[in-house]
């Protein structure tokens, strides 16, 4: 019974923080889903979900899409050349390395919403670190699915608007996660014991999404960034003490 309310309190966890915030699946889910399943199964788990929820948010800005395609391009392109990066490094770290690296993002993220009101903003163009955030992007996306950290941090220091920026996360996600989802097929990650997993977790991430989605639409910014703090500190803060108290 454990077992499964981890895996359900990771898909609702992932789910609605998609919905909320059109990226962060893998942040949130995999703090729940590393505790009981190998790295490679929560993985390849998290970008099934991270696509699915993901979808509903393309839809919504596939007009900034086709308004600035260039800028989408110079995320995408490197993006997909790192995916392969990022699961050759799946393959030979160890499951410890992988969670902490996530509980690092969820903590180092947290605290950078937090003090992204006093950052600078670029007023130029910057295409090279586009290209090399969309790679690192891509490298995550392999490695953990957590391919919109790092775009997400540069956007927001962009002067764009929520709906260029989203423009760029939330296709950038859902197509380096599915080209990601893609390769962990083709390595053998999805076995016959989590095709029940999948279909356990799908209809629990897709509910709490819209709750994430129904939650935004009535929240201020900072409602909306005092919320992403808190859950991303203590969800960081949790997956260490785990570690720590287990090892």
């Amino acid at each position: 019974m454990s077992f499964y309310l981890w895996l359900a309190a990771g898909s609702a966890a992932g789910g609605f923080i998609n919905g909320l915030a059109g990226f962060g699946t893998a942040l949130f889910a995999l703090g729940f889903w590393l505790q009981i399943l190998p790295p490679t199964e929560a993985v390849s788990m998290v970008v099934i979900m991270s696509v699915v929820s993901g979808l509903q948010g393309v839809a919504l800005v596939r007009q900034s899409i086709r308004e600035n395609p260039v800028r989408l391009s110079r995320f995408l392109v490197p993006g997909i050349a790192g995916i392969p990066v990022g699961t050759k490094l799946l393959a030979i770290v160890s499951p410890l390395t992988i969670k902490l690296v996530v509980a690092t993002f969820l903590i180092s993220y947290g605290g950078f919403i937090l003090a992204r009101r006093g950052l600078p903003r670029s007023p130029r163009q910057w295409p090279v670190v586009d290209c090399c955030v969309g790679f690192v992007g891509g490298i995550l996306g392999g490695a953990a699915s957590l391919s919109g950290v790092v775009p997400t941090m540069w956007c927001t220091l962009q002067p764009w608007t929520k709906s260029e920026q989203r423009a760029v996360l939330q296709p950038f996600n859902v197509l380096i996660l599915a080209l990601a989802a893609a390769v962990f097929a083709a390595s053998g990650y999805y076995s016959s014991q989590t095709a029940p997993l999948i279909l356990i977790a799908l209809p629990i991430t897709l509910i709490f999404a819209q709750l994430g989605i129904w939650t935004f639409k009535r929240m201020t910014d900072d409602q909306f960034r005092q919320l992403l703090v808190g859950l991303m500190f203590v969800s960081g803060i949790i997956l260490v003490a785990k570690e720590v108290l287990l090892n």
